[in-house]
C-alpha cells in the first residue's frame, strides 16, 4: 500500500538562495527540529549534500529513540525554471519513503514543494499521518527562516515581503 503526501508553500526568498540552503545538512536539522532530530550513524553528516546513501538515527523530541532512516539523496534532472532534490530513502519499517522536494520562482517569491511516496505496508495510513505533520513542520520553520532573512533584506531593498502566505503563522 503506497500513499502520497503533498503539501506546498511561499517562501520570500530568492528560488536560488532557497536552493542553496536545501542542499545542506544543516538546514535538515534546522527544519526538522524540535521534532524530530536526525543523528548519524558513524561519522557526520557532509556539509553539502552529496549523491550517496547516509543512514541516520532518528529521535522525536530529540530524546525518544524510533530507528533509523536512509537517506538517498539525488539530484534527478530539473525542469529549466526549478530545482529538484529526492530523498529515496527507506528504513525496517519503512520501505519507501521516496521524499521529492521542489524549489521554483513565482510572483516575487519561491515556492516550496514537498512530496514524500510511503510504503510502510499495514503502518502506511500512521506513517503517511506523521508526514503530514512532518512536512508542516518543516514549512513552518522554512517560512520563519525565510521570514527572518527577508526582514533585512526588506529594509535594504524596501519592497513588500510575500504576500502568498497571508494568514499563516510565520513561526
Amino acid at each position: 500500500m503506497t500513499r502520497t503526501v503533498e503539501l506546498t508553500t511561499w517562501l520570500d526568498a530568492p528560488p536560488e538562495a532557497v536552493w542553496d540552503h536545501a542542499q545542506t545538512s544543516a538546514l535538515l536539522r534546522h527544519v526538522a527540529a524540535p521534532l524530530i532530530r536526525f543523528v548519524p550513524c558513524g561519522g557526520r553528516f557532509p556539509r553539502r549534500w552529496t549523491p550517496g546513501e547516509y543512514r541516520a538515527w532518528m529521535f522525536v523530541f530529540g530524546i525518544l529513540p524510533i530507528g533509523w532512516q536512509v537517506i538517498g539523496i539525488e539530484f534527478p534532472t530539473s525542469p529549466p525554471t526549478a530545482h529538484v532534490l529526492r530523498d529515496n530513502g527507506h528504513s525496517p519499517f519503512v520501505r519507501r519513503w521516496d521524499h521529492w522536494v521542489e524549489i521554483a520562482p513565482g510572483d516575487g517569491c519561491t515556492r516550496y514543494t514537498d512530496r514524500v511516496h510511503i510504503d510502510a505496508g499495514m503502518l502506511t495510513p500512521l506513517v503517511a499521518g506523521f508526514a503530514r505533520l512532518f512536512y508542516a513542520h518543516r514549512q513552518k520553520r522554512w517560512r520563519a527562516l525565510a521570514k527572518r532573512a527577508a526582514l533585512s533584506r526588506q529594509a535594504e531593498l524596501s519592497r513588500p515581503l510575500c504576500s502568498k502566505n497571508a494568514g499563516r503563522s510565520p513561526g
